[in-house]
Formats: C-alpha cells, structure tokens, sequence
C-alpha cells in the first residue's frame, strides 16, 4: 500500500511540475562514476516531482531530445576534455535546435592544476545549441589510481545538493 500511495505522490507531483529532464551522460571508468552522479541527481529531481529520464548516451533517441524541457548532460574528463562520444552526441544537433530550453552540465574529473574539465566543453556546446543554462555546471571529483577511480568522499552528497537547488531553480 505505501508504494502505491507513493507512486499516486510522485505522479501527481510530476504532473504539477509539468518539466521534462532529460539526464544523458557517458561514463568511462570500472566504476561508473559519472553514470553515480547522474543517477542522483535523477534520484532527487523525481523526488521532487520531475518526469526524468536518465539514460547512457549510446541509449539516447535523437529524436525524442526535443522532447524535454531540460537537458542535464554529463561526462567524465578525459585528456582534459569531455569524452568523444558525449561531444559527438551534441554535435548532431544544429545550432540554436534548442533556443529556450533549459541545460545544465556536469562532470568527473581528478582535482588538481592541470586536470582539464568536460563540464566547461559541454556547456559551450549546449549554449551554442540554444540551450539556457539554469545554473553553473556541476563538477564532483573523483580520486584513486587509472581504472579504479572512485568519487571522493562527500561527492555523492554536493551532488544531491546540487540537484535540490535544481529542482528550486527550475520550479521555485
């Protein structure tokens, strides 16, 4: 019985918001960081009444991506940049296609000096799309040694923040 009334909640919820989001993120190492941090903030947007889909970028139907109100896309770093196959996504989108759709950036990467960041790179290719963007792109680091990177502790909870000042900025 409590999962149905939660189900009725969340539904009602959703449609009181009315705001699509769309979640597509690439994620490159063992541990799946930035699929991690993708599917919290999905975790707390539908909390808060959001119909939210997050899907591996490969996953993505072209066509339906105009179907959203909201884009959040997110990649790891990768050689400083946001990886190929993320870039290559939002390249086959024309410019301005999403003039007045809201976006928001996100990424993983190793803090440090010299460690680059795909957040910055997505965001410019969102921007460029049309894309307005809701807030300053989310950047969670991660630390460890090649192939067992992991998020660094208190990563999963900015990132939850984060989304809940989401979920404010895109229904007050």
């Amino acid at each position: 019985m409590r999962v149905k009334v939660k189900r009725l909640r969340d539904s009602l919820r959703t449609e009181e918001i009315g705001l699509r989001i769309l979640i597509v993120y690439d994620t490159g190492s063992v541990n799946r960081n930035t699929e991690r941090v993708a599917k919290a903030m999905s975790g707390v947007l539908k909390e808060k009444g959001f119909d939210v889909d997050c899907l591996y970028v490969k996953d993505v139907d072209l066509a339906g991506v105009k179907n959203y109100d909201c884009v959040l896309a997110g990649s790891p770093t990768h050689v400083l940049r946001a990886t190929r196959l993320i870039m290559r996504f939002l390249d086959r989108f024309a410019k301005d296609e999403f003039s007045g759709k809201l976006a928001v950036a996100f990424d993983t990467q190793l803090q440090g000096r010299i460690t680059g960041n795909a957040a910055m790179g997505i965001k410019k290719k969102l921007e460029k799309l049309g894309f307005k963007m809701v807030m300053p792109p989310l950047v969670t680091y991660v630390e460890g040694e090649m192939n067992e990177m992991q998020l660094k502790e208190g990563e999963v909870e900015k990132t939850k923040k984060y989304a809940e000042d989401l979920a404010e900025a895109l229904h007050p």
